[in-house]
């Protein structure tokens, strides 16, 4: 016993140095490997002495339990807002107002960069980490310290040991969690291939990640985290910012790389110019510098408002915006057939991004920007990630410019295109707000549901064609083809391993794969057949794939057979079916053959699928390219059932047998997590008022619904209100 505590105690310190220099200082010292061995070493020890096991173990930064909501917090000291501005002449004011009152004493700033992220609060007790909880209101905030242990540059001890000092009793470090602009692409991508909307920008899905209440998903995230701030301190071991920042490094916190302390205005002014020039190089968003009182002694002194303190305010740097000249429209086809209109530009350097394309979302936007080609055009980077056009320069128009027009064919196979038809008593509707992002977005909804504003910016809609979307209606079209495969085979769907984008061109080009089911037909000669040609010594060589490869790609192949129905479900590509709504439907019908006979009545009465899901699944297994995928899977023994299981006996639940309609613009919960959290509870979060619905959550700047609500004298109930009535 006296071993394994003395080698749980130096497994512990090793993984936990190893994991500072890797998460916070960027500079790792072992391989992944010998990391792995080491943490296997310590799950071993700990499993077989889980007496010796401590909250803090390096083992223990993921729970297993998904949190049945988010608890809320009350901060010791409020997380109050930051006063900001776009003018340099208004630094300088801010400047003189300090000066004047603490009476010509002159103050030293500190700057350092305002990270685009959420905002978080963490509570160390005797050097132990305790607490986590987002900024929320000021005062409250909710409990997220499942989901921040998760966070590998969180440490959930602060170090201590020859040189540094022990840390206070209590200590509170503020911060921010985002997420770098690399891993943002991935999940995004990830996000995207499970058949929901992506995030614009790394904020939000930082945000929405923090929010989730499953730590494993936000583990899978790589969310990371800075300090910039404290709390409640007890007691307060230093007189200066700047000194404080120096302790929080030393017990082991984060902190950005570019931080100034300055005597005078002119000199932040000069750093604040500095910082323009290095944010495009960074790995993580900034949209400003942050501008602080070093003193605590003056910071005391100069208080606060009710909104924010007198001593910080935030520089913050307008949205980079470049015109370049737009060169030629491509349209790309998508899995369903949908047509995207992708601009070809000159190239042009935006946010520390080389930007050659940016995508035109549809003809429909096209024409509202009255396109032409060789116009020159306005690109921003939405959220400085996302490409997109801002505005057409038309007085730039050179005088023979065409403008662009929808296709008539298919730019693959050649097949006339059509308009995408909307089933019977139904209408498409979008934002009319050209700033909202939701204006790129055509939403399907029953005549009688649309809103009378859009949910993000609560600005009016427009109602649209029928016909607004143009598709290529040949199932067979090998661009269709090419993106189901990649999408069937894709590791969130049947996860086949060495299935990409190459060998998907390759057996798709040569015709040897025409249907999900021909995959399951190849041999490994097929497979060990392909290969690429390649210039060497000036001669053209051909590479074939190799026996060994190709062996085990027909082995991951062969292997996907054992995937359960749901993730056949969701490789299939029905339209508006990803994982989870995979998931419930194969738990409520069992098999391909039920669902099939299913009516669309039937398929909409499933808990959390509505009209429109039931119809595009209905349409799928009774249309003749999805009933041909179908018989050719079952042909190669492609059938998976799963038990079907009975429906949730909700009754017993708080929200059992009622529905709850969200409207407006919540303050402590995204959209989708809130609904998430009223099935949880038992209820059915409905998208539209009616005598049915049991009482409405109403948010800021509610809108047709909190009308239609009043009209039928329905409950209506605040975010806070819900909370406090429905969650413990």
């Amino acid at each position: 016993m006296a071993d394994a505590k003395r080698r749980i105690i130096e497994l512990s310190d090793e993984l936990n140095k190893h994991n500072y220099l890797y998460h916070v200082l960027a500079k790792p010292a072992i391989s992944d490997q010998k990391y792995d061995a080491l943490m296997r070493e310590l799950i071993d020890l700990e499993t077989a002495h889980p007496e010796l096991q401590s909250p803090d173990s390096p083992t223990q930064r993921v729970g297993g339990d998904v949190q049945a909501a988010l608890k809320p917090v009350h901060h010791a000291v409020p997380m109050l807002s930051i006063d900001n501005t776009y003018d340099e002449t208004e630094v300088r004011a801010f400047d003189e107002r300090v000066r004047r009152a603490l009476d010509g004493d002159r103050p030293r700033y500190v700057l350092e960069p305002k990270i685009d992220g959420a905002s978080v609060s963490l509570r160390y007790e005797n050097g132990a980490f305790v607490l986590a909880a987002t900024r929320g209101r000021g005062n409250t905030g909710d409990d997220i310290t499942v989901n921040a242990r998760t966070i590998q540059s969180v440490p959930l001890r602060l170090h201590e040991g020859r040189g540094v000092p022990p840390p206070p009793a209590i200590v509170e470090v503020r911060g921010e969690v985002y997420m770098d602009n690399e891993d943002f692409q991935k999940v995004n991508k990830e996000i995207v291939a499970e058949g929901e909307e992506p995030y614009a920008n790394p904020r939000n899905l930082t945000a929405g990640t923090l929010r989730r209440l499953d730590p494993k998903i936000v583990a899978k995230r790589k969310l990371r985290f800075l300090a910039h701030s404290l709390g409640q301190v007890e007691p307060l071991p230093v007189a200066d910012y700047w000194d404080w920042l120096e302790l929080l490094r030393k017990w082991g916190l984060p902190l950005p790389e570019n931080l100034w302390r300055v005597d005078d205005i002119g000199a932040a002014i000069r750093c604040i110019h500095e910082f323009a020039k290095l944010r495009p190089t960074l790995p993580y968003m900034t949209d400003g510098m942050v501008l602080k009182v070093d003193s605590f002694a003056q910071r005391q002194k100069l208080g606060a408002t009710s909104k924010a303190p007198r001593w910080i305010i935030a520089y913050k740097y307008e949205t980079e915006q470049q015109p370049t000249m737009l060169h030629d429209v491509r349209w790309q086809v998508g899995k369903g057939g949908n047509l995207t209109p992708v601009g070809d530009l000159e190239p042009v350097f935006i946010g520390g991004v080389t930007v050659t394309h940016v995508t035109l979302h549809n003809i429909d936007q096209i024409h509202r920007l009255d396109l032409h080609l060789g116009d020159t055009v306005v690109v921003e980077r939405a959220g400085e990630v996302i490409p997109y056009v801002v505005e057409v320069q038309k007085d730039k128009r050179p005088p023979h410019a065409k403008p662009i027009e929808a296709p008539k064919k298919c730019p693959v196979c050649g097949t006339k295109v059509e308009r995408d038809p909307l089933p019977d008593e139904t209408v498409a509707y979008r934002c009319t707000n050209t700033a909202c992002v939701e204006c790129f977005r055509r939403h399907r909804v029953k005549k009688s549901k649309v809103p009378a504003a859009c949910p993000e910016c609560h600005q009016k809609v427009e109602v649209l064609d029928a016909g607004i979307d143009i598709y290529c209606p040949n199932p067979a079209c090998p661009a269709q083809l090419k993106e189901r495969l990649r999408w069937y085979c894709h590791r969130t769907q049947m996860d086949i391993e060495g299935v990409g984008d190459k060998l998907i061109d390759q057996l798709v080009d040569r015709g040897m794969v025409k249907t999900f089911a021909d995959l399951y037909r190849l041999k490994i000669e097929d497979i060990a057949a392909l290969g690429s040609e390649v210039i060497q010594d000036e001669k053209t060589v051909k590479r074939t794939v190799g026996e060994k490869v190709a062996t085990k790609v027909i082995e991951n192949i062969a292997a996907s057979r054992e995937r359960p129905l749901e993730r056949l479900l969701a490789g299939l590509g029905i339209h508006h079916v990803g994982t989870r709504v995979a998931y419930v439907l194969a738990s409520a019908f069992g098999s391909l053959d039920a669902l099939a006979a299913a009516t669309p009545e039937q398929l909409a009465a499933t808990h959390e699928i509505g009209e429109v899901i039931a119809q595009s699944v209905h349409d799928f297994f009774h249309n003749a390219a999805g009933k041909h995928a179908v018989v050719e899977l079952k042909r190669v023994g492609l059938d998976p059932h799963t038990q079907v299981k009975k429906p949730q006996d909700t009754a017993l639940l708080p929200l059992g047998g009622k529905s709850v309609v969200v409207t407006g613009t919540l303050k402590k919960m995204t959209r989708p997590e809130i609904e998430e959290l009223i099935v949880k509870l038992g209820g059915k979060a409905s998208g539209s008022v009616s005598n049915k619905t049991s009482f409405v959550i109403a948010g800021e700047n509610a809108g047709s619904k909190l009308d239609k609500a009043k009209e039928l004298k329905i409950e209506v109930v605040s975010e806070e209100e819900f909370l406090s009535r429905y969650v413990p």
